[in-house]
């Protein structure tokens, strides 16, 4: 975590609205210096880990249990050993990038709500990890329902956005983190540094808050809280339950106490 930043990356002061909208005052960056980049599908950053085989297990117990939640939410985000290749447009060429898929799985009271495929990659030698677009699976009753929200860069007009800088991380900092136009504009906000935060998993120092909202659902806001080397550990209701680490004989396990790992 280095607070103590005085200069953010070149990308944090790059901004325009002209395609994309804006409902706010101030602007959200969404032009990146990806032609500097050498794009790598691992690596990440300490808030946001692309290591194959690392799990990150998320619920809203804690809400349910204090009655303010009607259902039980659970998140499982998984880094695959799977990567995917996404062709985009960089200086007047076609530029492929081997990128890293992280599936999260959402359920409510058991029930299959979504899996999306998630691709990510590392811009050596930043360390800044770039979101290239995903896959969406909408379920009802065990049934695919919708592909909503899916976008993919290089396809229809839609760019790699920023999910999450590494050295570059300012109080106020404004930028895109989806850049598919009427499709996914998923923005965010950094609002806090040096955070204390306390979940099931564990007691964490050094956390950053971000605020994420979209021109496409004006009023729509979310909090997410990410802790380095641990990365994220709140999303609004949903709180971190346990960190599966990938190791060549085993799993190291931070779990809160009396919980079962989960089967996903």
């Amino acid at each position: 975590m280095r607070s103590e930043l005085l200069v953010a990356a070149t990308w944090c002061v790059a901004s325009s609205q002209v395609a994309l909208g804006n409902d706010n005052d101030r602007e959200f960056t969404d032009d990146f210096p990806i032609e500097d980049c050498n794009f790598v599908a691992r690596g990440g950053n300490p808030f946001f880990d692309l290591t194959p085989g690392r799990q990150l297990y998320l619920s809203n117990q804690q809400c349910v249990a204090e009655g303010e939640c009607d259902e039980l939410e659970e998140l499982w985000i998984t880094a695959l050993a799977e990567t995917r290749n996404v062709v985009i447009g960089d200086g007047g060429r076609k530029r492929e990038i081997t990128t890293r898929v992280v599936e999260e799985k959402e359920t409510a009271d058991g029930e299959l709500v979504e899996i999306s495929r998630n691709f990510f990659a590392t811009c050596r030698p930043s360390n800044d990890v770039y979101y290239f677009g995903e896959e969406v699976d909408i379920y009802e009753d065990g049934e695919i329902v919708s592909h909503e929200g899916e976008w993919l860069a290089g396809r229809d007009q839609a760019k790699p956005g920023i999910i999450m800088p590494d050295s570059g991380f300012l109080i106020g900092s404004r930028y895109y983190q989806e850049l598919a136009p009427g499709v996914a504009l998923d923005r965010a906000e950094h609002v806090e540094i040096d955070l204390k935060i306390q979940t099931p998993a564990g007691s964490f120092r050094d956390c950053i808050q971000v605020t994420e909202t979209t021109p496409l659902e004006p009023g729509d806001e979310s909090t997410k809280r990410y802790c380095p080397h641990i990365g994220l550990i709140a999303d609004d209701d949903l709180l971190l339950q346990a960190v599966y680490e990938p190791k060549e004989d085993a799993r190291k396990v931070v779990l809160a106490e009396g919980l079962e790992p989960p089967t996903h």
